[in-house]
């Protein structure tokens, strides 16, 4: 194996002893978690998830307890898991609640289940990461019961983590820029990428922003995917530089625009995932969202954790796309 560098990261994935079955079959029945309860072990396709202090507020002026929180990934599990499956989990722990202190965690805690699986990631440094991956219903429990709210994995699969499957841009509003200076950030940005024959899906971040992602084929390394998107990204400011901004330095920012985040794209950095909750005063969701949607016109306060689990019942999961092999862009035409 050759030595790591700041382009080429080994990395390998270690898999459970045991057999699982495929996570993205819709299970018919549905898992609820008992009221009432401090704790409780539940049985998941065998395997055994023991949950703690399930009564504790989470978001005590919505009345949403851990328990609560936990449902929500249960129920929203048979669309979230495909988006998740073989990719490093970064941790963010909230032991407190949405509004209490919160701490990272990049390594698989120990004592930990036999069952969770963890990709070794070899950094420049010569240290080596042990994340944990959420493969399955079992380990997506046991990750939200340690205090996750959101969850951000990486862009790259185990496999290679140099080499990403999509890249994406994170349209966050400066001070004194509206929610609808996003929206029309996002719409605008589309154009930009339809005119490349380039595919694209938004999510709202659930926080202020709104999330966009081009599928693309694994071939460019995540250093070319970042060279491309900050080009891009500086050339949709250039064409709209009263309402956009590229600039990456906060102090130079120009108030009232919307900044078109291309840095998430560079190597080891995350971005909160579909359908993660996040530690937001009403528990809002990154949710997918339709282009006709944007149009017409959205909140970031439309996607909670109340109301997500029933419109991906019935809408199904509008990123599907992005799990698909078709359909992916070959970026390499614009390298």
């Amino acid at each position: 194996m050759k030595s790591p560098t700041r382009d080429y990261h080994p990395a390998r994935v270690e898999r459970s002893a045991s057999i699982r079955r495929p996570t993205t079959e819709v299970s018919t029945k549905r898992l609820v978690l008992p009221k009432g309860k401090q704790g409780v072990e539940v049985e998941v396709d065998g395997r055994v998830v023991k949950l703690t202090n399930l009564a504790k507020p989470f978001w005590p002026e919505l009345g949403i307890t851990k328990r609560g929180l936990l449902q929500y990934y249960i129920d929203v599990a048979p669309f979230l898991l495909p988006h998740l499956q073989d990719r490093a989990m970064v941790m963010k722990r909230y032991p407190n609640g949405a509004a209490g202190e919160f701490f990272f965690m990049k390594r698989a805690p120990s004592p930990r289940p036999d069952w969770i699986e963890l990709c070794h990631i070899k950094h420049s440094s010569g240290n080596v990461i042990d994340f944990p991956m959420i493969q399955d219903m079992a380990s997506l429990l046991w990750v939200i019961n340690l205090g996750c709210i959101d969850l951000n994995q990486w862009y790259a699969r185990c496999d290679d983590v140099d080499r990403p499957d999509y890249l994406h841009f994170d349209l966050d509003p400066v001070p004194g820029a509206s929610f609808q200076k996003v929206i029309e950030t996002a719409l605008l940005l589309r154009e930009g990428l339809e005119s490349l024959k380039m595919p694209s899906y938004a999510k709202t971040t659930g926080s202020k922003g709104i999330h966009i992602y081009v599928p693309i084929e694994r071939g460019p390394t995540q250093k070319q995917v970042w060279g491309f998107a900050k080009e891009f990204s500086h050339a949709l400011a250039a064409q709209a530089p009263k309402l956009i901004t590229a600039i990456y330095i906060v102090a130079k920012r120009p108030r009232g625009r919307v900044l078109v985040d291309y840095n998430q794209n560079a190597w080891g950095r995350t971005l909160a995932s579909i359908y993660s909750v996040r530690p937001r005063a009403k528990a809002t969701v990154s949710t997918p969202v339709k282009w006709s949607e944007l149009e017409k016109g959205i909140s970031i306060d439309d996607f909670r954790i109340d109301n997500v689990p029933a419109r991906v019942r019935r809408l199904g999961d509008l990123w599907k796309p992005l799990l698909e092999k078709r359909g992916r862009f070959k970026l390499e035409v614009y390298l």
